[in-house]
């Protein structure tokens, strides 16, 4: 399979998913249309991972607007997408459903609750990394997979194909270590409470990877 991944910005990376393309034989391809402006065709696309970034799906800039369009056709196509934090709210967005202000802004580690049995073997509860303060509307057709105790809606999946989560389960501890170097002034404001030594000094829960690879098994089984 060829991963298309879209990056927005230089420390919000991939993570464990990179490791979940290796383990399965596929091939990743890295691309950053905050910066370069290009995006892959939805014929070259057997999946498309959008991740995070400090932008909003509402703010008016083409290629935001382009990312949309592109997701549109891979729903079409039913091809598996998975989307964190932005790339969640885009996969919303596209959809017709609203990306507005959340009851709080959450930025450190929280717990996070599933609501469905849908995807198999996931935990009840996890701890997460959150770095936002907008959220999606669940789509009709979606069923809610995660909530927080701040957030109801923490996280959808569609039909098989489709997983959006608002917070994040990809970063590894080198990941969390950049995000929080680069971009602590965003810490400020949270309702968690978290400093930044609070964030680096809490350990990547190893259940984390395995819940990422779960959520990438089951958008790419066959249905």
């Amino acid at each position: 399979m060829r991963i298309n991944i879209l990056q927005h910005t230089p420390n919000e990376g991939p993570g464990s998913i990179l490791e979940w393309v290796q383990l399965h034989g596929h091939q990743s391809y890295v691309y950053h249309p905050y910066q370069f402006g290009y995006l892959p065709q939805a014929a070259e696309t057997d999946m498309l991972v959008i991740l995070g970034g400090p932008m909003s799906p509402n703010d008016d800039l083409p290629w935001i607007k382009q990312e949309r369009e592109l997701i549109a056709q891979l729903l079409e196509r039913d091809v598996p997408l998975f989307g964190a934090c932005y790339g969640a709210q885009q996969i919303a967005k596209t959809m017709g459903y609203q990306v507005t202000d959340a009851p709080a802004k959450e930025v450190g580690w929280a717990p996070v609750y599933r609501q469905t049995e849908t995807i198999p073997g996931l935990p009840e509860k996890l701890t997460a990394l959150h770095w936002h303060q907008e959220m999606f509307e669940i789509p009709a057709q979606a069923e809610l997979l995660f909530s927080s105790d701040r957030v109801k809606n923490q996280g959808f999946v569609l039909n098989h194909r489709v997983v959006g989560l608002q917070f994040h389960f990809e970063p590894q501890a080198d990941n969390v270590r950049e995000m929080v170097v680069n971009d602590f002034p965003y810490i400020k404001g949270s309702t968690l409470g978290q400093s930044a030594a609070d964030i680096l000094q809490t350990p990547v829960p190893p259940e984390n990877q395995a819940v990422m690879f779960k959520i990438l098994d089951y958008i790419t089984q066959p249905k």
